[in-house]
């Protein structure tokens, strides 16, 4: 109790004395029943003057620093005083509030804003928040674009090469800034006739055409006259145009060579897919914010249409870093019993990928190689990838060494490991516990799935091959799902290529046409059965505070650091993630 409090208790007392020495016994509770009275009047003001702020809506909810943010609700205090607004756990500081008013507030975007929840905190406490995006976080940026005129291509140098060849496009009325803008090449595939389903769900999807891969760092430069891109895996000889908000340009011719061999993407498959999440056993003590983030299946050159059809409730976002942004409030008063429903339809198609591979014709990796981004990401260890490891190293220096001489053939040295684990190494078919290290195979020579794509992919970067471990599906001929785990390694000139290590060891899985050699076919091949959600680790941000409350799913069907984030304080519930179902195939 506070020194103040016991000074006016103090006070009253004195009071109440000298009334009744002064005053007879009846004056006195006239006396008291005013000072009651008045006590409770002040209580009851005091009370409904302490209202929550509440945000009724926040525009914009993508942006970036210096846009000016425009915050509408009530009870945010009709002066700002000691009120505020925290965008993403920071505080706008004074000198960037624009208008501050009951219903409303205008605010400058802050230069450190990241992504996260928008909250207005006063005397009474905080409002449920609101989710901002920081637009330039976002891959595609959405630029204003004043041209009228379509874009018109002049030349394109060189007019040939392999994937990776960074190609110089220039021409005019390309736009200052890409945007939404991309450059598309005619795709390698297997033209197929659609099967029963399939045209009406592929009506609106060009598959013979392929864009530059934002993922693969295809993009480099791009003005209002000129363009460098590389040419992106999957791209086929034919004609290439730039397309932008005012329309196609003319088509120029690209020929496409790979010196190191074939690849072709084959037999086309449809899927639709359903993901159901439940949130339940809901016991709050007091409001709190839960946000989920939904993997999508990630777009690839053999991967190459994925569209998010149905989604229940509406999302905050619905494609944000390959995830889809669901955000809750629990009320202080929800139902244990209550189930909120997350429900998700993808339709996703997919190729079979088939290689043929000149192995003298690959070369070691070139400077110009080793400095793309591309290849810097897929070498360097992260939270998942251990291949900084001096065991790792060791044992794939061992492994490459044959005769006294070290291997330097990248496409090589791949294949010596992949044989060696598929000799030395068992797979489980079934999963390990979610927090056994793939690292234990050091010593076990025994792991699941994951466990295998894991290590495998660390050995692969330890000798500085450029390697992603790919996380998603497989979809068995009685359309069973499991969650699955492979490879895929980059050979400058040749793109990427698939290693399921799991099924080349004999993982049991009823494809839907028998393979002859698994060990033989799995390195460099792939059926359409696998469907993928992501190729490398993704980091996420915690978004609502730092000291949040975050999920991690280890060893399902998507390699991302936060699945659920709550915010502070007493929250209890359970939630459900089921594995992918696939509801049909065309």
């Amino acid at each position: 109790m506070s020194k103040e409090t016991n000074k006016n208790k103090n006070n009253i007392k004195n009071i109440f004395s000298l009334l009744f020495r002064k005053y007879s016994f009846f004056r006195v509770l006239s006396y008291l029943f005013v000072i009651v009275a008045v006590l409770s009047a002040i209580s009851v003001a005091t009370v409904k003057s302490k209202k929550i702020p509440v945000i009724a809506s926040l525009n914009p909810v993508v942006g970036q620093a210096g846009d000016t943010m425009v915050i509408r609700g009530s009870n945010f205090g009709a002066i700002r005083g000691t009120n505020y607004v925290e965008i993403g756990g920071n505080r706008v500081t004074a000198s960037g509030y624009l208008t501050w008013a009951e219903n409303l507030i205008k605010l400058t975007i802050p230069g450190n804003v990241q992504d996260g929840l928008v909250v207005v905190v006063t005397k009474a406490g905080k409002s449920k928040p609101g989710f901002f995006a920081n637009e330039a976080e976002i891959p595609v940026a959405v630029p204003k674009n004043i041209k009228t005129l379509q874009p018109v291509i002049t030349e394109v140098t060189p007019p040939s090469g392999s994937y990776g060849t960074l190609l110089t496009i220039r021409g005019s009325d390309f736009g200052t800034a890409r945007g939404e803008s991309k450059v598309v090449f005619a795709a390698n595939a297997e033209e197929s006739s659609l099967g029963s389903g399939q045209g009406e769900l592929a009506a609106d999807f060009d598959f013979s055409t392929i864009a530059a891969s934002e993922s693969d760092y295809d993009y480099e430069y791009w003005s209002d006259s000129e363009i460098r891109v590389r040419i992106p895996d999957g791209a086929a000889t034919g004609s290439l145009y730039v397309q932008t908000e005012k329309g196609k340009s003319n088509l120029v011719q690209e020929e496409i060579k790979l010196a190191a061999g074939e690849k072709s993407y084959l037999s086309r498959k449809t899927y639709i897919l359903q993901l159901n999440s439940d949130i339940d056993s809901i016991d709050t003590k007091n409001g709190t914010n839960i946000t989920l983030r939904i993997p999508r299946p990630v777009a690839s050159s053999w991967q190459p249409m994925v569209e998010l059809t149905e989604c229940q409730p509406e999302p905050v976002i619905s494609e944000y870093k390959n995830t889809v942004i669901h955000q809750i409030w629990l009320k202080k008063a929800t139902s244990k019993s209550e189930k909120i429903r997350f429900s998700h339809n993808f339709v996703v198609s997919t190729y079979a990928i088939q290689t043929k591979i000149n192995e003298k014709a690959v070369k070691p990796y070139s400077q110009e190689a080793k400095a793309r981004i591309l290849f810097k990401n897929a070498v360097n260890p992260d939270s998942l990838i251990q291949s900084g490891k001096e065991e790792i190293k060791a044992l794939a220096k061992e492994i490459i060494t044959v005769n006294g001489k070290v291997e330097k053939n990248p496409y090589t040295m791949a294949r010596l490991v992949y044989d060696y684990m598929i000799q030395n190494y068992k797979v489980r078919d079934e999963l390990r516990k979610s927090d056994a290290s793939p690292l234990d195979l050091l010593k076990s020579k025994s792991g699941d799935a994951y466990d295998m794509a894991i290590f495998y992919t660390s050995l692969l970067r330890s000798l500085e091959i450029p390697s992603l471990p790919i996380a998603g599906i497989l979809v068995d001929s009685e359309m069973k799902t499991r969650a699955h785990w492979w490879t895929e390694f980059y050979i400058e000139g040749f793109g990427w290529l698939p290693v399921d290590i799991s099924l080349g060891m004999g993982l049991p899985y009823k494809s839907f046409r028998p393979v002859e050699n698994d060990a033989e076919f799995y390195f460099g091949n792939l059926d359409g059965q696998h469907i993928a959600f992501s190729k490398g680790w993704k980091e996420i941000k915690q978004t609502i505070s730092q000291n949040s409350k975050i999920v991690y799913r280890p060893k399902t069907y998507a390699l991302q650091s936060i699945w659920e984030e709550s915010s502070e304080g007493n929250v209890n519930y359970s939630s459900l993630w089921n594995d992918p179902i696939v509801l049909g195939l065309y």
